[in-house]
């Protein structure tokens, strides 16, 4: 048996790869900030992003995680209408300004956190769905461990402050990648830049959505305590990044600073395809199979997310046994790649077989063997 590279400790691959803390030695006035590759999950740079803070308005993504999923499940339409109950019209701070006793469209609701962080239409959606605001936090922290938002804490559907109610930005970019992937149908909904409502219109409180910035989403927040935030989403060619910041001292700081940011992580890292799912890496021999070679292939593509230097420096090896013994299934892992990123993860992508190859019968078993005997090989 022959080794072709040594072994390292295994880690599990998706669809795509995660470099992990390549960002370093950038910094920034915000108290919080993490930033992600859309496409790889890959952090390009990160501040107190497992700090517990108060969310204000951008937990209200939580919310909106759960109208969407009921949406897509078929449980709820948008075009269904919820009740404006006293409490809901009495809730203070941004409002969309819904009109007690009255109905309001799911859509028009959603338009009114979205566009106009409306706190009252917050409470409307979290009684209509869930029965009472209480009952609805619950579900938000249910919902938060499902999608492994590891630190938070919701209290309640609009942001509003409360001493129990925590997130980390690492979390709100978790949670603001599951709304752009799982909810694509939706996504727009947070590029619309005004919206009407009860003869008032009002604009969308993200701040780059005015500017060319390529931001198309997502929410802001604003809290006494907490100071001035922001989960920005932001597409340049056929990149998409991440950022989540908050604790900034004004809007107008933190209109720079999330462009500052945006545009450095842009500038500074690019996406690298490095292996195509089901394309040939290597080929390794059968011993005593109906094929006298399988090829082996990645079962996924595999994206990495680098900076130039770490580019230059990336170092891949490839690690199997051979001869392989027959049978083998498609599928087997028969091999391993190792990916070695400087200052960063230590990547090990598995090699899987890309045919079954069946077990010779005994009279081609016996042939083989002879050849070997004779010839030092296996007969084709």
């Amino acid at each position: 048996m022959i080794r072709h590279a040594l072994a390292v400790a295994t880690v599990s691959l998706g669809l795509v790869w995660s470099t992990g803390g390549v960002g370093q030695g950038f910094d920034t006035a915000a108290r919080h900030a993490l930033m992600i590759d859309e496409a790889t999950g890959a952090v390009l740079m990160e501040k107190a992003a497992d700090v517990p803070m108060q969310p204000s308005s951008m937990s209200k993504l939580m919310t909106l995680y759960i109208v969407f999923e009921r949406i897509a499940q078929g449980k709820l339409k948008l075009e269904d209408t919820l009740a404006v109950s006293q409490k809901a019209w009495r809730t203070g701070g941004s409002k969309m300004f819904v009109a007690v006793n009255s109905r309001v469209s799911v859509e028009d609701l959603l338009r009114g956190v979205i566009v106009q962080s409306g706190n009252d239409a917050c409470v409307v959606l979290a009684e209509g769905l869930a029965g009472s605001e209480q009952a609805f936090a619950e579900e938000m922290n249910r919902k938060a461990k499902e999608l492994g938002l590891q630190n938070s804490h919701f209290v309640n559907a609009s942001g509003l402050p409360e001493d129990d109610q925590l997130v980390t930005a690492h979390d709100l970019a978790i949670l603001a990648r599951r709304l752009i992937r799982d909810f694509p149908q939706f996504y727009g909904y947070f590029a619309e830049q005004n919206f009407t409502y009860n003869g008032i219109k009002q604009g969308n409180r993200n701040p780059l959505l005015y500017r060319d910035t390529g931001v198309d989403g997502l929410k802001t927040g604003h809290a006494e305590d907490a100071g001035f935030g922001l989960v920005a989403s932001a597409k340049r060619g056929d990149r998409r990044l991440i950022l989540v910041v908050n604790g900034l001292g004004s809007m107008n700081e933190r209109s720079r600073e999330t462009v500052r940011i945006l545009d450095w992580g842009f500038r500074e890292f690019k996406n690298y395809p490095l292996v195509k799912g089901g394309q040939p890496i290597e080929t390794v021999p059968v011993w005593l199979g109906d094929k006298p070679s399988v090829s082996l292939v990645a079962a996924n593509d595999v994206l990495l997310t680098l900076s130039r230097q770490a580019r230059r420096d990336l170092q891949v090896k490839v690690a199997y046994d051979e001869p392989q013994s027959a049978p083998i299934r498609r599928g087997a892992v028969l091999g391993m790649m190792t990916i070695e990123v400087p200052k960063g993860a230590l990547i090990r992508v598995p090699l899987v077989a890309d045919d079954d190859v069946e077990r010779l019968n005994f009279v081609g078993r016996f042939a083989a063997a002879v050849n070997y005997l004779l010839w030092g090989h296996q007969a084709p």
